[in-house]
């Protein structure tokens, strides 16, 4: 596997496990949909205004918007709306482990869309890996009651996860554009963010600002880092190496916001938690083994 793409897979995994931490100082005084649509807006804006001082190609034909329109509301949009009112029914642990299965979702639409055959080492990397997530939230996953509730989240969840998948699928299409990321993130964003904006709207969200400087703070750094630098990096990373193996990131997104968990909220590891973790490393090396090989 090339450098790059050592790099490129290391910023997402460490900035979206980081997200997670700076996502709880946004919770409790506005609707969650509120904090994606400004998220994903001040993203879109910082955005076309690199390209504009980059120069870069934001003039698209119809096709191309097209396309990245469809990208922008599956990976920006219906993916996050339904991944918060999923937590509405189920804890974000049992989100975490459903959002894992993504691995499978891209081998299956890459396959179907792409005409990308099956690798059957990450297949295999992507069971040991959803295994060893199971275990990180084992008292999550064990406690976990299958009434209406349950059966509702579980449902937005694995909706959530096939959209974000579908997104990542068109994203490496889109790359076949030879637009540069940054003019595909800045117009996927802003339609992602169109569409959030109409579904607060609809379900009369209250649109207002907090005053808190961590919520401003915590907002900064998921539009620029969440968003724009960890998104930018994703996209040139399935160019790289195909959205099969990117897609591994989803296990490896929570295990590190755990680790950073510990030592910022006391995290406690108990046994099946390290055991999980050994697994979602384990399955990591064995998906990204094949990858440094010869082609």
């Amino acid at each position: 596997m090339p450098v790059q793409a050592y790099f490129l897979y290391t910023v997402t995994v460490l900035i979206w496990g980081s997200t997670w931490l700076a996502i709880k100082f946004q919770l409790g005084e506005v609707d969650p949909l509120v904090s994606v649509i400004y998220r994903f807006g001040i993203a879109a804006l910082l955005l076309f205004a690199w390209c504009v001082l980059a120069r870069a190609r934001i003039r698209l034909r119809p096709v191309e918007h097209a396309f990245i329109a469809l990208q922008g509301m599956c990976l920006f949009g219906i993916n996050y709306w339904l991944v918060y009112w999923s937590e509405v029914y189920l804890t974000g642990g049992v989100v975490a482990v459903v959002f894992a299965t993504m691995v499978f979702m891209n081998i299956f639409n890459a396959a179907v869309f792409l005409r990308r055959s099956v690798t059957p080492v990450v297949f295999a990397g992507g069971v040991v890996g959803l295994f060893g997530v199971a275990l990180l939230f084992w008292p999550e996953v064990s406690s976990l009651s299958l009434g209406d509730g349950a059966i509702r989240g579980l449902l937005l969840a694995l909706a959530s996860t096939y959209c974000a998948s579908l997104g990542t699928i068109v994203a490496t299409r889109n790359a076949a554009f030879g637009l540069p990321v940054i003019s595909i993130n800045a117009w996927g964003m802003l339609y992602g963010t169109l569409l959030l904006l109409v579904a607060g709207v609809f379900t009369g969200v209250e649109f207002r600002f907090p005053e808190r400087l961590s919520y401003t703070y915590a907002l900064l750094y998921l539009s620029i880092f969440g968003s724009i630098i960890a998104f930018g990096a994703y996209l040139r990373l399935i160019a790289l190496i195909g959205p099969d193996r990117a897609g591994y990131n989803s296990m490896m997104t929570p295990l590190v916001a755990l680790l950073i968990s510990t030592f910022f909220e006391g995290y406690t590891w108990t046994v099946p938690a390290a055991f999980g973790l050994v697994l979602i490393v384990a399955g990591n090396l064995l998906a990204m083994r094949r990858a440094s090989a010869p082609a």
